[in-house]
């Protein structure tokens, strides 16, 4: 993080003739709310007050419009105060484009919450500086000029505790401006050393400030992670010689876990693996008669052996799933459950608690639905009815689960429930284990999305997958990097047990490894659903679910095999993670840039992070070029704003691709062949200028 230094300093004290600052926002009778040097619009904010985030590594933007009357200059900080207590002061510089914005990009350090506030003051050497500048070579006012530095100086100098031989040069400049020389004066006024002084420690008066404002800041795995998602029934399943099916469990899943691991992936996410209902059991491409030995869908939860907080006796015990959880651990993986909040027919819940479901005028329960699709086998809680007892309960079931050594909750369709009871059970559970996180599935509209990630959602699942143009693209990953950045966390599945889009179905191969490069590259979140690698594209007709779904079957697949032949997609998400883990650039959110092509399905995007935010000392940029036509080949010019990562235009500089080791010399304007069939993506690494 960047250097602590300075002591805390108090807003000036108006006189008492001048009200002093409100710190409500509504109005209030002979309260004033601006400051004697306005600071207005401080950020991060979230819309509606709610707290912004950020997680443990994360460069965070801080920014506020200050300004003064007349041509003083005046000097920004923000004060931040660590969970921990320590202390920091950070100057932040005015952007150059007549907004009066101040801004400061700070590598936050530490889980917890963060204070911050913004403290403003006029600068008197800085203002001095330009007008001496200004007069000396005017030829006016010299004299006045110079007494005037020497007077700053000398003050300077008697403040005891600067460095004893910062006062000393202070005062013999301060002796040399009393000559009134108008070159001295100049070469004062311009010197570089004595800028720096003041600017690490101004003369500030007018002090002003605003109010402490407050930034939670999560483990590096909420804002971090590649995501796996597999079906742990499917995992060692074996098909028996009378037709029936071995449903795998937890220790034969277990097996799957190094190669899961080996592909550099992080989290393994599992689906619900509790007892499912047989009441309404749905079959095979989700028609609605089971036949014999159809294990049903894995989110009609609960059975005769117990709902939430219980076990599918298929896939092993307590003990066996602790086991899993040990055995993903030694392979650097963390656990991700699948929290589904609803009922079977056959779950205890309906029996012990009919109130908490919805009882139609025939006396039967109200299944699913979400047109045009319907779940019979699942019945959705109201929470209207009993919203104590079911809240209780649900922090009953997600308390059970952290005591086993679970950690990440992926919640199903979370805008389905009160926003409000998300936010105190997530609230509830943080303030006992702050290292819990919640991912919201929720494809839903907007401002519910939107709203759920600021009521405490760590991540959410986003519109990626739908958003395949090069238009789309540039839109969306500029707005979840910058619009949302401050509360909404997205996770870039390129597809999920629910979603085949249109694109995978029939762009092939091609389509694929684009996904996977752009979801690796754009989020320091991506995610896929176990089979992508073997490019699964055929959809259940007239749907954007894979026909033979695994939510309602066995699947057999031959990981090893298939990338032995050559078809298997693990040895680019092995190299996709590789990648993420060599360059802290792609682990941040906020640093995305776009930059143009002369063809419109060639993407291109940059990653930059400067040398103080690496751990390496040396600055970081990825390029990111993509042909997201799957079925062609594109040659086009790319056009870079170079200034993005510190090389004036029209300079050369070299790039490597980081997929097949190629090296190029590119300046601001290049030209490029993205083959779909072959490579259709450069991930590209800005090398150092000697």
């Amino acid at each position: 993080m960047a250097a602590r230094a300075g002591t805390r300093s108090s807003a000036l004290r108006s006189p008492a003739q001048i009200p002093t600052r409100a710190a409500a926002s509504a109005d209030v009778p002979g309260v004033l709310r601006t400051t004697r040097i306005p600071l207005l619009d401080p950020s991060p904010a979230v819309p509606g007050g709610f707290t912004p985030k950020a997680f443990v590594g994360e460069v965070v933007p801080f920014s506020v419009v200050s300004f003064r009357e007349g041509h003083d200059v005046i000097g920004v900080h923000v004060r931040l105060t660590s969970p921990s207590g320590e202390e920091s002061l950070h100057r932040l510089r005015a952007r150059t484009d007549g907004t009066d914005t101040w801004t400061a990009d700070i590598a936050l350090d530490e889980q917890g919450v963060w204070r911050y506030r913004f403290e403003a003051f006029s600068d008197d050497f800085a203002t001095w500086a330009h007008a001496a500048e200004v007069k000396v070579a005017a030829g006016v006012d010299i004299p006045v000029m110079a007494a005037l530095g020497a007077e700053l100086l000398t003050g300077a100098a008697a403040e005891k505790d600067r460095p004893a031989a910062q006062r000393k040069r202070l005062l013999t400049d301060a002796a040399a401006l009393a000559e009134g020389d108008a070159a001295t004066t100049s070469a004062l006024a311009t010197d570089a050393g004595l800028a720096q002084i003041f600017r690490d420690r101004p003369i500030a008066t007018l002090r002003s400030a605003t109010d402490d404002h407050v930034l939670h800041v999560d483990r590096v795995a909420a804002g971090v992670g590649a995501w796996y998602e597999f079906f742990p029934r499917s995992e060692g399943a074996k098909r028996m010689k009378d037709g029936t099916v071995k449903s795998g469990t937890f220790r034969t899943a277990a097996k799957r876990l190094p190669d899961v691991a080996a592909m550099g992936f992080d989290v393994i996410y599992l689906v619900p693996v509790h007892p499912i209902g047989t009441t309404n059991r749905k079959g095979r491409n989700n028609t609605l008669t089971a036949e014999d030995g159809d294990p049903g869908s894995p989110y009609a939860i609960g059975a005769a052996e117990g709902g939430h907080d219980a076990l599918h006796p298929d896939l092993g015990t307590a003990q066996d799933f602790r086991a899993f959880i040990r055995a993903a651990q030694k392979e650097g993986l963390e656990v991700a459950l699948d929290l589904a909040l609803q009922a079977s027919p056959d779950h205890p819940w309906v029996r012990d608690h009919p109130e908490w479901f919805t009882t139609l005028p025939d006396g039967t329960i109200a299944y699913a639905e979400n047109p045009p699709k319907k779940y019979q086998d699942i019945y959705p809680l109201n929470f209207d009815n009993d919203p104590e007892g079911i809240a209780a309960e649900m922090l009953r079931v997600v308390q059970h689960w952290v005591a086993q050594g679970v950690k990440i909750f992926r919640v199903d369709n979370p805008h389905t429930k009160p926003l409000q009871f998300w936010e105190w059970l997530i609230r509830t559970v943080n303030a006992a284990d702050p290292d819990v996180l919640f991912l919201a599935e929720a494809f839903t509209r907007p401002a519910v999305m939107r709203a759920l990630a600021a009521v405490g959602f760590q991540q959410s699942y986003s519109y990626f997958t739908w958003r395949n143009t090069k238009a789309e693209l540039e839109e969306f990953l500029t707005s979840i990097s910058h619009d949302t950045a401050v509360y909404m966390r997205p996770n870039l599945f390129v597809n999920t047990h629910d979603i085949l889009t249109e694109y995978l179905q029939f762009g092939g191969r091609a389509a694929y490894r684009i996904r996977a490069c752009i979801a690796a590259t754009a989020g320091p979140v991506y995610g896929v659903y176990a089979g992508y690698e073997l490019f699964e594209n055929v959809a259940r007709p007239g749907s954007e679910e894979n026909i033979d779904n695994e939510k309602y079957e066995y699947k057999f697949r031959d990981w090893h095999g298939a990338e032995a032949r050559g078809e298997s997609l693990a040895p680019l998400l092995r190299r996709l993670n590789t990648i993420r883990a060599a360059h802290p650039a792609l682990r941040q959110l906020r640093n995305f840039s776009v930059h143009w092509s002369d063809d419109d399905a060639v993407l291109v995007y940059s990653k930059h992070l400067a040398a103080a935010f690496t751990g390496t000392g040396r600055p970081d940029t990825i390029i990111v070029v993509a042909n997201v036509d799957p079925h062609s080949v594109r040659e086009t010019t790319v056009h870079l704003d170079t200034t993005r990562w510190g090389i004036p235009l029209g300079e050369s500089f070299e790039v490597e691709d980081l997929l097949t080791g190629a090296v190029w010399t590119w300046s601001d304007h290049n030209y490029v062949r993205l083959d779909a069939f072959t490579e259709p993506v450069h991930i590209l690494k800005v090398r150092e200028r000697s």
